[in-house]
């Protein structure tokens, strides 16, 4: 298994997670035509790693662009944004594309990401070298964003998380999982998890939204997701984790009731959309028991962090709701 980036806990560290001292990774002029780069989605590939990023440009449209790097911490990010060919449609229309999420399923590479198509959705598409790509049926009706697919099948279906929304900068949200045979026909919605009371655990009381591909461990599957609260100054977005049954996992187990990882560094409090913490990929090495996790940082840069994998599952335990 190839080298996942890595750096070890600094010695003032006191928290489960910590960042990578060279934050951010990803710059937000990193592409002639960007005016940020964040909330991307990095999978292994070959003898490095491949992504799919978010770019929006200086027109501030959102798109999603192929990437490389040998090491995943130094990125090659092509210049024109992904041309999509049609898959399992030929209704590939979109007004805008972002956060994408990519995991590898069986014989081939699948991105979701939130699709324009008369307010936001779930698109879908794949790819086997991301260099052709191909877009297949949008998942859901709109309104719907944050669609994370597992790893593989579940009772010999795709699963694929989401949370239903509205059109705009929607003030609510909640986990659902759905079910497809085909990667085209959704249904079976069961909801996941719920934001919680303000009393209980006020960094996700507003809204809730699944984060990177859920990670199966002797725990179930580990699911690191994105909480939300309203404040006077808007909304603040932070990182939390929870354990989901492997085999039914509209079922959680735990939940932490703190948040894994905060906005406090100048590059996730100060940007286009300050005080977030989006994380939407993670690689791990369960031999090394190592967990690194990219995340968009202030809407503007992409940051990386880490953690062992076995004490954020315990993390999750000790500290659930």
């Amino acid at each position: 298994m190839k080298q996942i980036p890595w750096q070890e806990k600094p010695s003032h560290c006191n928290d489960v997670m910590w960042r990578y001292s060279e934050n951010p990774i990803i710059d937000r002029y990193a592409i002639p035509s960007s005016n940020s780069i964040f909330n991307s989605a990095v999978v292994p590939f070959e003898d490095g790693f491949a992504g799919v990023f978010r770019c929006d440009n200086k027109a501030v449209q959102m798109n999603i662009f192929a990437g490389f790097s040998k090491d995943g911490i130094n990125w090659d990010i092509e210049h024109e944004p992904i041309k999509m060919q049609a898959g399992n449609t030929e209704m590939i229309d979109s007004d805008y594309k972002y956060d994408p999420r990519v995991v590898f399923i069986e014989d081939r590479y699948w991105i979701t990401w939130c699709n324009g198509y008369n307010g936001p959705t779930i698109g879908i598409g794949y790819t086997f070298d991301f260099k052709e790509f191909f877009q297949c049926e949008n998942a859901f009706l709109p309104f719907n964003r944050n669609g994370v697919l597992f790893p593989k099948k579940i009772n010999g279906k795709f699963a694929m998380l989401s949370r239903p929304s509205d059109n705009g900068h929607t003030p609510f949200g909640d986990i659902y999982i759905s079910y497809s045979p085909d990667m085209k026909y959704w249904g079976e919605h069961r909801c996941v998890m719920k934001a919680t009371n303000f009393e209980d655990s006020a960094w996700q009381c507003t809204k809730i939204g699944a984060g990177p591909i859920p990670i199966l461990t002797d725990e179930g599957w580990l699911m690191l997701y994105h909480g939300v609260i309203n404040t006077c100054n808007g909304f603040r977005y932070a990182m939390g984790s929870a354990l989901l049954e492997e085999d039914a996992p509209d079922q959680v187990k735990y939940r932490t009731q703190p948040y894994l990882l905060g906005p406090a560094e100048i590059y996730e409090q100060v940007g286009d959309v300050p005080n977030v913490v989006f994380p939407c990929a993670a690689l791990h090495d369960t031999e090394e028991d190592k967990l690194a996790v990219y995340y968009g940082a202030a809407d503007t840069v992409v940051a990386l962090a880490f953690g062992k994998l076995s004490e954020v599952v315990e993390f999750t335990k000790n500290n659930s709701l």
